[in-house]
């Protein structure tokens, strides 16, 4: 609330504030009675008495079996899912991987996407302005030999000949010289450059030096980062208006967000660890949200609760790291033998507690359901007592 100011009376907002809402929710029921203009103070009590009492209603009971009812809510859909593993993500030329292999993906926490991608936003004039957007697209789209000009081996000579294209050159912002001093300094060769034409070959006549050095050269990035192999530009509308908009095949997040003119509070990708090592663990559990929402949305289901979502974000990120669902992740860290042992390589399990004598409070849902134990959750976690009364009778407490 600091520096906020309300145009409501302090009644009213001594009313609001008496409720047990979230701070969200206060500012915006502020909102909307500042948007009514007349609004009284008993129209303030009416409307957050009426908000608190919905707000209340949505909290979980407590003994609620929130992690059963969230893998229920995931889990059921998810066998709905398309098994198609390349879905083009509303732009043309760039492929990246849905359906149930990014789901999968997602809740294994895989170092690296199939489909690696970045979707990158751009400010002030790179925005708006397609000179200075293409100036963004080529300092982060790799630019190879072959994308400069012809490279050719004059056998006879022991030569390797590189005929570059001037115009692409001016278009890519880059110069002859540059590109011999890089070839010179990728391959420890002595080059000569005349005007667009660079020659070099091996310290000593050799077919098979030759060759080599052709393969060398063949993977040198001249200009832009490695990893991205291609940029899409599209212009979009955007809540601030018509803006450019880069798409990327490939991935290098921290690199891109270094390049002037990438709007580095809207750019994103859709590598978990790349948004961790960047950003930080709490940007990582938003992307994690996100990124299951939108898998799940792209195939017609976005009824699944956001709330569910986020609980899995939360187990996946509340040590700090991002860990998968998984024997080598959430599951094979339980504090339960048995749970552990359900999942995945049950004798395992069982032979490593035995060793080490490890004991199990039964205190979770699968241990309980292979024991035949009721399960303390909802009414099971409730123990009833018999007390005698004074008159002789008998009481439950």
């Amino acid at each position: 609330m600091t520096n906020v100011h309300y145009d409501v009376d302090d009644d009213t907002i001594a009313v609001v504030e008496d409720t047990n809402l979230p701070r969200r929710l206060k500012d915006e029921v502020y909102e909307t009675l500042e948007d009514r203009g007349d609004a009284t103070v008993e129209d303030a009590d009416e409307l957050s008495k009426a908000v608190e009492a919905r707000y209340m209603d949505t909290r979980v009971d407590p003994l609620d079996p929130v992690g059963t009812v969230s893998a229920q809510s995931i889990g059921e859909p998810g066998t709905q899912l398309t098994m198609n593993t390349f879905h083009y993500a509303g732009v043309a030329e760039i492929d990246v991987t849905q359906g149930l292999p990014r789901l999968i993906e997602l809740v294994d926490a895989r170092k690296t996407p199939d489909t690696p991608m970045m979707t990158v936003y751009l400010e002030d004039e790179y925005a708006t302005e397609r000179e200075k957007a293409h100036e963004v697209v080529w300092n982060l789209e790799a630019t190879k030999i072959l994308a400069l000009g012809d490279v050719s081996t004059n056998v006879a000579d022991m030569r390797v000949q590189i005929s570059l294209n001037k115009d692409t050159l001016e278009e890519r912002m880059i110069t002859a010289e540059e590109v011999a001093e890089i070839i010179e300094d990728n391959l420890g060769v002595s080059t000569v450059q005349q005007g667009t034409e660079i020659q070099f070959g091996p310290e000593e006549p050799s077919y098979r030096d030759l060759l080599q050095l052709v393969e060398e050269l063949r993977d040198i990035t001249f200009k832009g980062i490695e990893e991205v192999s291609r940029v899409v530009i599209r212009r979009e509308e955007l809540d601030e208006g018509e803006q450019f908009v880069l798409y990327t095949e490939g991935s290098a997040f921290g690199d891109a967000l270094e390049i002037e003119g990438v709007d580095a509070s809207r750019t994103t990708c859709n590598n978990l660890h790349e948004i961790h090592r960047n950003l930080g663990i709490e940007a990582a559990r938003e992307t994690i949200i996100e990124e299951t929402h939108n898998t799940l949305a792209e195939q017609g289901l976005d009824d699944v609760n956001v709330r569910h979502l986020m609980l899995v974000a939360d187990m996946m990120t509340n040590r700090g790291e991002i860990e998968s669902i998984g024997r080598h992740g959430i599951s094979g860290s339980k504090q339960s033998v048995l749970a552990r042992a359900a999942f995945e390589v049950t004798v395992n399990h069982l032979l490593n507690a035995a060793i080490h004598g490890e004991i199990d409070d039964l205190d979770g849902v699968t241990e309980n359901v292979i024991v035949g134990k009721p399960i303390k959750l909802g009414t099971g976690d409730v123990d009833l007592r018999m007390g005698s009364t004074d008159s002789g009778g008998s009481q439950a407490d």
